[in-house]
């Protein structure tokens, strides 16, 4: 899939956007299937046809959108001529994303629990997969930084531009300025 294509979503990908919404609003064990149903405009029991139930929707849904920010983030790491660069395409990707699925970080940050405990183990080693791209490029930008406070930093960056949900004072431009700027300072190389 490319990521820069504008596709119009198919009714399982409507399904996930909507139930990502509900979850973010009234948490995974606050939503029937009922209520996902009615609004997509379908009865709940037509879900079905989609999803076996509202544990696998939780389940593709992160595990989906962690493949995509894994397999994007690949995307940008490889066609970037420097560690500079690469870190500047990474935060810029993320912050996208960010801005586009705030209700998928709530979901992920809330609902964590709820997910399948096989699904959990794939989101996580997705995320792991994700955080050593960062951290790679973060230790060639600090030669003597270690690994693991290079996904140190990668954490810290990612909890800076997944806070959009509650930092999201500023209209999506300014936000997505001022979100790069201070991610890539926070990354770059110490100069003091």
């Amino acid at each position: 899939m490319n990521p820069s294509s504008v596709e119009t979503p198919t009714r399982r990908e409507q399904i996930l956007a909507t139930a990502a919404e509900l979850f973010a609003a009234r948490g995974f064990h606050g939503v029937s299937v009922a209520d996902i149903g009615a609004a997509c405009g379908v009865s709940g029991p037509a879900l079905y046809k989609h999803f076996p139930g509202k544990d696998a929707l939780l389940a593709e849904m992160l595990i989906d959108i962690s493949e995509r920010l894994l397999a994007v983030g690949r995307e940008r790491d490889t066609a970037a001529a420097s560690a500079p660069a690469a870190l500047s395409a990474l935060v810029a990707w993320h912050v996208d994303f960010a801005l586009r699925h705030r209700a998928l970080i709530v979901v992920q940050d809330r609902d964590w629990s709820s997910l399948p405990p096989q699904a959990r183990d794939r989101v996580r080693a997705l995320q792991r997969e994700y955080v050593d791209v960062w951290a790679g490029r973060i230790r060639e930008l600090h030669p003597d930084l270690a690994l693991e406070p290079a996904r140190a930093m990668a954490h810290a960056a990612f909890g800076l531009i997944n806070s959009t949900p509650h930092s999201g004072l500023l209209p999506d431009v300014a936000m997505r300025d001022l979100l790069r700027g201070m991610a890539t300072a926070a990354l770059g190389p110490d100069e003091r």
